[in-house]
């Protein structure tokens, strides 16, 4: 069955000043994305949810590199994965996983890749990073969630629901033999958490590799520094301006 034509109410809201805000924004993160080596072919997705929408959401397109997307490449769909505005089509698995993530977690920003590093670590049989090894790592303590299990290609919308009750509030889920979800109020928020995951992971993974024994910090110690990295956000906004100076 062909899908719905877009509305004037649909093209309106997808021209709206504040949302094509959004698209350019979401385009950015997708382009910094790809240049710090975090996409993995056209494949994952970024999300963001309309406030007051009923669950309409941006979502970047099926078939495009992240680093050619550009806010007039981002569709608007529903809940129900219909398109209500762009000139793209959009792929199965992405409103599988990010609609359950917005209903069912209530996250406003979800960005999910395969990353290589946080990948890494969902293969081993901890299936996430240690929150109290690196700096890096700290700023996620009592932040994430393990998804320990891997049920193949999400296709469809009950193992995007189990994916989003598995998060149990986590901003970070890392999924088992599969990738991890960032969450986050805001795209500028979101795309630091992400690249400072990776780059812990990085660390993590390059440590582990020299077969020395890792030295963590105590509990309390990483709990009290992802305190500190929570109440200084402007930098993350200031890594997002940056980007978008240099990467246009």
């Amino acid at each position: 069955m062909p899908r719905p034509a877009p509305t004037d109410s649909a093209l309106s809201l997808y021209q709206d000043a504040a949302v094509a805000a959004l698209r350019d924004d979401l385009a950015l993160a997708l382009r910094a994305a790809a240049h710090h080596g975090l996409g993995e072919g056209v494949c994952n997705h970024f999300s963001v949810a309309l406030p007051g929408q009923a669950g309409a959401f941006l979502l970047n397109p099926r078939g495009l590199m992240w680093s050619e997307v550009r806010a007039d490449d981002i569709v608007l769909v529903d809940a129900a994965g219909n398109k209500l505005a762009g000139r793209h089509e959009v792929e199965p698995t992405a409103m599988f996983i990010h609609a359950a993530i917005h209903q069912i977690a209530g996250k406003a920003c979800v960005l999910h890749t395969h990353m290589p590093y946080a990948t890494a670590l969902t293969l081993t049989e901890a299936r996430m990073l240690d929150t109290t090894l690196s700096q890096n790592a700290m700023r996620f303590h009592g932040r994430v969630a393990a998804d320990r299990r891997y049920n193949g290609l999400a296709l469809d919308a009950a193992e995007g629901e189990r994916i989003a009750r598995a998060m149990d509030g986590a901003d970070i889920a890392f999924l088992g033999n599969h990738g991890v979800v960032v969450c986050g109020e805001r795209i500028d928020h979101a795309f630091d958490d992400l690249y400072y995951l990776e780059r812990a992971c990085c660390a993590q993974v390059l440590a582990e590799s020299t077969g020395r024994p890792l030295v963590p910090v105590e509990a309390a110690l990483a709990a009290s520094v992802a305190g500190q990295a929570r109440s200084e956000r402007l930098q993350s906004t200031l890594f997002f301006e940056a980007l978008r100076r240099t990467l246009g």
